[in-house]
């Protein structure tokens, strides 16, 4: 195992370029690919890319709440505090390694923003304290535990599927008349997905901790590197200053908040957890926990520091998106019957050679195969949901089902596309190539686990609509067995 890790470790070292370079390279293989599929010219496709890179601007707005958000909270004295006692328990590098990547998976689950940004943070900390714990492997960890996200309570999938608007008949262009949302208990709260996400809980961390390089080949750094600049917040003199520094405003705001919430939830109960929900209980919670404005327009301005990268990324791959999604049209602008994108090439080919128990896990695999060159999590919804969901459908899966299939894929590829490692790695002072050669491994024991809870899905009828409640139960007696 060690020599497959040190062997992962040098050729992404020698052959990973830098994230922007990464995605400029994706969008040339795609514009080169997208030629013979869909018989269009160069000119189209360079008309096509350029008018498809503003096409996220909403959603990006949105990821880039989520990261500034949870960051904002994180970094709160409270939570800084219960960061540095947390890293004090570990007393091993094992141990430490254990820790980092539990925590940061457990946080993901709950935020992906909140979780990479704690993750890193907890892993900055603990090696400060810890001598001897491999500083790339740590940090590789608490990346690791974003391969939950989007099963997880801020993945942007399930959420979408369960907020008004965006039923299936939308996203499916009205291939799939069904105009209710899908309840989150059916996404992220179903037993499967949860046990799942269990599953990779306690099998990484442990993998990861027993792959710690031995002391001589342990990459370790000066915790004089590590140390943050603590910033001043004086009282103030004038008036203005005086307000900045209250926590009058803050308390204001905070319960005003609260209220909110809970009479939203109290209406609405889980169904009402959505990607802009999410976001509103991170801006409240930051604002409580950072207690004065002051403090929290400064912990928003340091946090926006990390987004640089999505921000100057995400254009790039909302143009490969609609590369990959382009297809043919007549001179009007109307659709040509049989006209072909890549996105449906390759998702048509997974559902080829599917059928009702194998389509879940080819669905996820097709999803992963994607996140490659589209890894927004909407985007890959936008890409593959149209596709995928009215397939699924057809061969009697529920949507449900085929939706966070689409979700995990997503999620599971990020572990080698080096776009939303950005955040974590501008707080670690790394490289993704630093991280990436462990993040492999962490890649292949988690698309085992999830392939084979997609099999177990489809195997014991959980997938089919018809069985969805004996299903359950079957497979929550397997896994007690």
């Amino acid at each position: 195992m060690k020599k497959l890790t040190n062997g992962c470790v040098n050729l992404v070292n020698r052959f990973l370029p830098d994230p922007f370079i990464f995605c400029v390279f994706l969008t040339i293989i795609v514009f080169i690919f997208a030629i013979p599929v869909t018989g269009a010219t160069p000119l189209q496709l360079v008309n096509a890319w350029g008018t498809g890179v503003w096409n996220l601007l909403s959603f990006a707005m949105q990821m880039v709440l989520v990261l500034v958000l949870g960051n904002a909270f994180a970094t709160a004295p409270l939570i800084s505090k219960a960061i540095k006692a947390i890293a004090r328990t570990a007393k091993t590098p094992f141990s430490a390694i254990l820790i980092v990547t539990a925590i940061s998976t457990i946080c993901c689950f709950v935020n992906w923003g909140f979780g990479l940004v704690v993750g890193a943070l907890l892993a900055k900390e603990v090696a400060k304290q810890l001598d001897g714990v491999d500083y790339r492997l740590i940090i590789a960890g608490a990346y690791s535990g974003f391969v939950v996200w989007h099963a997880g309570i801020s993945g942007s999938i399930p959420l979408a599927l369960n907020t008004k608007g965006e039923t299936l008949a939308s996203v499916t262009g009205g291939a799939v008349a069904a105009d209710a949302p899908i309840s989150t208990a059916e996404t992220i709260f179903s037993p499967w997905n949860l046990l799942i996400c269990l599953a990779i809980l306690i099998v990484i961390p442990v993998f990861l901790a027993k792959i710690h390089p031995s002391p001589e080949e342990t990459v370790k750094i000066d915790p004089a590197l590590l140390k943050d600049d603590e910033t001043e917040f004086p009282k103030g003199t004038t008036p203005a200053e005086k307000i900045e520094n209250s926590i009058i405003l803050n308390a204001i705001v905070g319960i005003a908040g609260v209220v909110y919430l809970v009479l939203y939830f109290a209406k609405a109960g889980l169904d009402g957890l959505n990607l802009n929900t999410v976001n509103f209980i991170f801006l409240i919670l930051g604002i409580i926990f950072h207690m004065t404005p002051k403090r929290y327009v400064h912990a928003i301005a340091e946090a926006t520091k990390g987004a640089a990268g999505i921000i100057i990324q995400f254009p790039f791959y909302a143009g490969i998106q609609a590369l990959m999604v382009y297809k043919l049209t007549n001179p009007d602008g109307s659709a040509i019957e049989g006209a072909q994108s890549l996105a449906i090439v390759i998702s048509n080919f997974f559902v080829s050679i599917s059928n009702t128990v194998t389509f879940p896990v080819f669905t996820f695999l097709a999803a992963g195969v994607v996140n490659f060159f589209v890894p927004s999590g909407g985007g890959q919804w936008t890409v593959q949901g149209p596709i995928m969901m009215p397939a699924g459908l057809k061969l009697g899966v529920k949507p449900a089902v085929t939706g966070m299939s689409i979700a995990w894929g997503d999620a599971w590829t990020n572990m080698i596309q080096p776009f939303w490692a950005l955040p974590a790695l501008g707080i670690a002072g790394l490289s993704a190539r630093d991280i990436m050669g462990f993040c492999v491994l962490t890649l292949l024991i988690s698309g085992v686990i999830i392939a084979i809870g997609f099999i177990l899905v489809g195997a014991l009828g959980i997938s089919a609509v018809a069985a969805a409640g004996e299903g359950a139960a079957t497979l929550l007696g397997v896994f007690a067995v």
